[in-house]
């Protein structure tokens, strides 16, 4: 298990799931979209840079990689805990774990890869101080990797 980051309570519905009642592969990664979003709007990010606390940032997922561990059967709430193990300078890679709602399953687990884009040209721009500033309680810590790496 990750020590540190944040825990966000998401929605799988019935329309979530496929033909055979699992819920389809291509969600999960909804599901984190949705989890990751949620925490950045209570912060003030918003879609319209005049709105947003963070006008700076234009994110795109380069890269989204997810291992499946045991299937989500049925709709209601789940979890996903993310954090982020690392944060360049133009880009950041969050891992994550899809939750049952007690956080006893772990259904899915692994990583996305964000680049912050300059609006303009859509080339990779470092982050701000400001973003830097609000992604530090995400960051995955020396001290949780050691934790997590000790035996029991």
């Amino acid at each position: 298990m990750t020590a540190g980051g944040v825990h966000e309570i998401v929605q799988v519905h019935f329309d979530d799931l496929d033909a055979m009642g699992l819920l389809h592969n291509s969600r999960y990664a909804v599901l984190v979209e949705r989890a990751i979003g949620a925490y950045w709007h209570r912060l003030g990010w918003a879609a319209d840079p005049a709105r947003s606390a963070f006008p700076d940032v234009l994110m795109a997922v380069r890269e989204f990689k997810v291992t499946y561990h045991v299937p989500i059967t049925e709709p209601g709430e789940r979890l996903v805990h993310f954090w982020l193990e690392r944060m360049g300078r133009t880009s950041g890679v969050y891992g994550f774990r899809v939750l049952s709602a007690d956080r006893v399953t772990a259904h899915a687990e692994g990583y996305r890869v964000n680049v912050n884009l300059d609006p303009a040209t859509f080339r990779p721009t470092p982050f701000s101080d400001r973003i830097r500033e609000a992604a530090a309680p995400l960051l995955r810590t020396p001290l949780a990797v050691l934790t997590e790496a000790a035996p029991c």
